[in-house]
């Protein structure tokens, strides 16, 4: 851990290190450092993907959710107002897709009309509502619902979810769906169906890239996953064998990336 934070320190800006800061103290960062992770906001509340134009993205938006998580700003703003916009694109059947004027940019995991990135997106939009509703953060009075103001949104995201998983647990999507999907139906009790994706993720783990596993522990510590659950014990044991001699785990899109796969391990470890 001494490790990772210390590659943190020396490789990330000013929000990197806030983000770290917030993760190991629950220390709130400035009011500029807010500000900087919060630009490029659209007016309806959705963030647009760096391959996307000026048009909102559920992916994009997902993934600033959770660099405001890890400064401890959902409650901001900036953040309901782009919850309030995921809850707003959910489709009538429980599931999320991106805006049809993304098809001819967006990548696999985003593309309109792909039943897979559907399922991702789905399990994606699904886990952060769920965990704007953990947190309770809302503007008006405590909602003890799972999902808070979100809870209906939450409940068909999980109806959704829950539908495409297979009778041995895997399901027609990326790896990134299951443990996003399981984190979400941990959350709402659904245990069994939690269970059943954990069991094959757990299979998987030993194949599972660094940042993977980073980003699996995180989602189900985040939902409130035991630290000593069966397979949060293995994928701790799977960073310490992947951790690089600099203190980082290396990102599945670049260097650039390091710093934020870092921060997922110490996540996934806290």
């Amino acid at each position: 851990m001494d490790g990772a934070i210390g590659f943190v320190v020396a490789h990330g800006d000013t929000v990197d290190r806030a983000r770290l800061s917030w993760l190991r103290t629950g220390a709130l960062p400035p009011a500029e450092i807010l500000a900087n992770a919060e630009i490029g906001q659209a007016p309806d509340g959705g963030w647009p993907a760096f391959w996307g134009g000026d048009v909102a993205s559920v992916d994009a938006t997902c993934f600033r959710l959770a660099e405001l998580d890890d400064l401890g700003a959902l409650g901001r703003p900036a953040a309901r107002k782009a919850l309030d916009w995921l809850a707003s694109r959910q489709r009538p059947d429980g599931t999320w897709e991106e805006d049809a004027s993304l098809a001819g940019d967006a990548p696999a995991w985003a593309k309109p009309g792909d039943p897979e990135a559907v399922l991702y997106l789905t399990a994606c939009a699904g886990f952060w509502l769920t965990v704007a509703g953990l947190d309770a953060r809302s503007a008006g009075p405590r909602d003890e619902r799972v999902g808070g103001a979100y809870a209906g949104v939450v409940h068909a995201a999980a109806q959704a979810v829950a539908a495409q998983v297979r009778p041995d647990g895997t399901w027609p999507s990326y790896l990134a769906a299951g443990w996003l999907g399981a984190a979400m139906l941990y959350r709402r009790e659904m245990f069994y169906e939690s269970a059943r994706i954990q069991g094959v993720l757990t299979d998987r783990l030993p194949e599972m890239s660094p940042a993977n596993v980073a980003a699996m522990g995180s989602a189900l510590r985040r939902v409130g996953v035991k630290a000593d659950d069966w397979l949060l014990v293995a994928a701790r044991r799977r960073l310490a064998e992947t951790q690089r001699s600099d203190g980082g785990w290396p990102s599945d899109d670049g260097d650039a990336f390091d710093v934020h796969t870092t921060l997922a391990a110490i996540r996934a470890a806290r």
